[in-house]
Order: structure tokens, then sequence, then C-alpha cells
């Protein structure tokens, strides 16, 4: 049975294993505070449907109530433990779509459909600000069907990446972000392929990526913006040779092969 993957833009991806379609972090705007969508069209309304979406953390670009209002009533919607009391715009458009929201922690699992979804840890400050004064812990999430999938969500490098993760076919992995500096708490292109080099996935997608861009900043280090997909090859190519790499364009789709 074939998985297929398909890139919306940013940490937004559909992945399609064993007939259920999976989407991750939905962000389906033009501009988001002071971002702006600076390659690819805004994905279609097929983009938004899905039978389970995976929230990976609070940060406004990948829990975003306006986008999570398109899905389907009744959808699965599953968020960190925590989200739900943290963020009352969640709360509303759960309410108002009727959105079944599970809950985990690291380590937690449900099942959806034919797959199993497992949370499992992610090195990043997940809070939204100002909401909540707890900490929400940020999450990456394993699919598990046909192929078992890593959404690593934000994430920087961390010890027990491989333990926690698995074996995996496929690892989609953040190579970027939305601005000219990355923080703690982020992959890079080449912390990406070191992460890659620990996963031994199949292969790779790079992701969180060439999709926003703050307003204004378009002449400070564009290769910022531009570069970490192709970065990321050239690091794959001389780190991990043996993992296939996908570099998918906006709405562009890949049946990796699994064995």
């Amino acid at each position: 049975m074939s998985v297929e993957v398909t890139w919306w833009g940013h940490a937004t991806v559909t992945v399609e294993d064993s007939g259920v379609r999976v989407l991750t972090d939905p962000l389906f705007v033009r501009r988001l505070a002071h971002l702006r969508r600076r390659r690819g069209a805004l994905p279609p309304a097929e983009a938004a449907r899905a039978d389970v979406v995976l929230v990976s953390h609070l940060h406004a670009d990948h829990l975003h109530p306006a986008s999570l209002a398109r899905l389907a009533p009744g959808t699965r919607l599953v968020v960190p433990h925590g989200a739900t009391a943290a963020v009352p715009g969640l709360r509303r458009v759960a309410a108002a779509r009727a959105l079944r929201v599970t809950e985990l922690r690291a380590g937690e699992e449900c099942a959806a459909g034919a797959l199993t979804v497992r949370a499992v840890s992610a090195a990043h400050d997940g809070r939204r600000l100002p909401y909540g004064p707890r900490r929400v812990p940020a999450l990456g999430y394993v699919v598990s069907g046909a192929a078992r999938t890593y959404f690593a969500g934000d994430t920087g490098l961390f010890e027990e990446m491989a333990e926690e993760v698995g074996p995996c076919e496929v690892a989609l992995l953040p190579v970027g972000g939305w601005g000219p500096f990355l923080g703690h708490g982020h992959l890079d292109a080449r912390r990406a392929a070191q992460a890659a080099v620990r996963l031994a996935p199949g292969c790779a997608v790079p992701v969180h990526y060439g999709t926003y861009w703050p307003i204004g900043m378009d002449a400070v280090r564009p290769h910022e913006f531009h570069a970490p997909g192709q970065e990321f090859e050239r690091q794959m190519a001389l780190l991990a040779p043996e993992v296939t790499v996908h570099r998918l364009g906006h709405g562009e789709s890949v049946r990796p092969k699994v064995v």
C-alpha cells in the first residue's frame, strides 16, 4: 500500500497512508501578523480535507485557529496536553466545528483509523504568549501505518531523539524558519541532516522553510529564506547519502519508496 506526502508550505503537510489523510500544523493564510507568504499559492480547499490533524505546538504559525476552522465538522484534532486550556481560540473553534480533540503527552498514542499516532518529545519552547503562564510542551509525532512517518514539528537536536522516534521510513524535518536568524530549539539545514543521520530514515522531506518571511525584510540575508532546502540536500549528500531526499515545491507530492 502506497504512502503519499504533499507539502503545502511551512510545516503544513498531508500524509496519506492506508487510506487515512493526516494533516500537520495547518496554516492557510497569506499573512500572519508580520509574516507574509512569499512562495507558493495558498493551499487549495482540498488541503483542509483530513481524517486527523496533528498540531505540534502552540506557536501561532503552527496552531492557527482560523485555519483549523476550515476543517470539516467532527475532524479528529491531536494537540499537546494542556493546549485546549491554554488557547481560548482553540476552544472556540473546536466547539464551533465540533472537532474531536485528543490531547497527548510525549509517549502517549491514539488510534486514527488504520493508523497509530504516537507523540514524541521536541526540544522547542512551545508556549503561546500571552496565554497561559504554564508551559505546554512541544511535540513531534510518529504516524504508523504502511510506513512509519516522523513529523518533527519544530525542534532542536536532542540526545534521545532517535531512541524516542524509533525506526522510521519517512522523516519530515524542519530545515529553516521564517526569519533571518534561528534561535535555540530549531533545526537548520545542517542540524536537520545530523538529525537524519541519527534517525536513519529511508527518505527525508525538508519542510518549514521558504514560505513565510517578515514584511520589509526581503533584502536581509535572503539566502536564509531561499537556500535551506538545497543546503539540506547538500548536507545529506555529505552526511547520509543513503537517505533519499525529496525536496518538494509548494503543493507537490511524492510517493516515497517504502520497504
